[in-house]
């Protein structure tokens, strides 16, 4: 058994079906047209996001966002995981009538309901929606620096990297870097290994989501290990969106062989079809990863971690003890 950490994962799409059927009847929703026999169903990446908001619609209340938070980090927990960082997003909030405030209170009471029962600890990431637009970000990143709760310590960017240009970002990572938050934005996706140059050159994150496509540049690559980047791979989720067309042509084997800081991450997970655990499972049966370097993986995780210096030293301390009682 290998302990594993999660840094990217967006909470909404993190709803496993069984909770979405359960919102559903609650609400009185018909959810046909993207559940069906108990997955979700879409066929392209226009699709997915339809399928992705309908069932983030049905989470509209504080207890609702308890509930997706406590249930996603229980069933990590049930995959030997010890840590995870879950990406939230105010405009979710706001569309369901809350305020943003609200909407992190709850899902902090999630975390917090989760780490009661299993001991697995977990931090939010406010994000921005990068295809909303610089404005939309900074209003993310300011209230990502002023709401002052303790379980939000980081500030990210998601949405569609092909979306403008990085450098209209910049001020809202500098509001979130003033205010201490850890940073990390998606690039390297869909937009090509310029989108990663972009985010060093113009954010200068500690993270960089996703990052695969990186390694068309080798100069690109080198600069990520010179300058200690670590990529948050969602190895599944590649595949699923045809990022790669298979397993056989995702570079995480090369870019690991290069010297990257790699961490393992689903994503949005039942959306395709895949979990921590299964991810985990991929890295060994299509790389060919061993346990011992999939408990580095997991280590890189733990240093990457959003948190204090405390919380860190106790998940290494529980990561490392496990591996010696192996």
């Amino acid at each position: 058994m290998v302990l594993k950490a999660e840094l990217h994962c967006h909470i909404e799409g993190a709803a496993s079906p069984e909770l979405v059927l359960s919102q559903a009847r609650k609400y009185g929703v018909d959810t046909s047209d993207f559940l069906r026999g108990g997955a979700y169903h879409w066929h392209d990446f226009t699709s997915f996001l339809s399928a992705y908001d309908a069932a983030a619609s049905l989470f509209r209340s504080e207890e609702d966002y308890a509930l997706l938070a406590e249930d996603y980090l229980t069933g990590l927990a049930g995959e030997d995981a010890i840590y995870s960082e879950i990406f939230t997003s105010p405009d979710h909030a706001e569309r369901a009538g809350l305020s943003r405030m609200a909407y992190t209170n709850a899902l902090g009471e999630g975390i917090e309901r989760a780490r009661t029962k299993t001991g697995i600890e977990g931090r939010i990431i406010v994000t921005g929606v990068r295809h909303f637009g610089a404005s939309a970000v900074e209003d993310a990143a300011r209230f990502a620096a002023a709401c002052g709760h303790p379980l939000v310590t980081g500030f990210g960017m998601a949405g569609d990297e092909r979306f403008g240009n990085v450098r209209d970002y910049e001020k809202a990572f500098e509001i979130a870097r003033e205010a201490g938050l850890g940073l990390t934005v998606h690039a390297g996706e869909f937009g090509g290994w310029e989108s990663v140059e972009a985010a060093l050159n113009h954010i200068r994150p500690t993270r960089i989501g996703h990052g695969v496509r990186a390694i068309e540049n080798p100069d690109l690559v080198h600069r990520l290990v010179e300058e200690n980047v670590v990529l948050e791979v969602c190895p599944v989720s590649n595949i699923v969106l045809n990022v790669y067309p298979d397993y056989a042509s995702h570079p995480l084997p090369d870019l690991l062989e290069a010297g990257c800081r790699v961490t393992l991450n689903s994503d949005d997970p039942p959306h395709f079809h895949t979990s921590l655990g299964h991810e985990y499972h991929v890295a060994r049966a299509h790389f060919g990863l061993d346990d011992a370097i999939l408990h580095s993986l997991t280590r890189t995780a733990i240093e990457a971690a959003f948190v204090d210096d405390t919380t860190r030293r106790r998940l290494r301390d529980t990561l490392d003890a496990k591996t010696v009682a192996q």
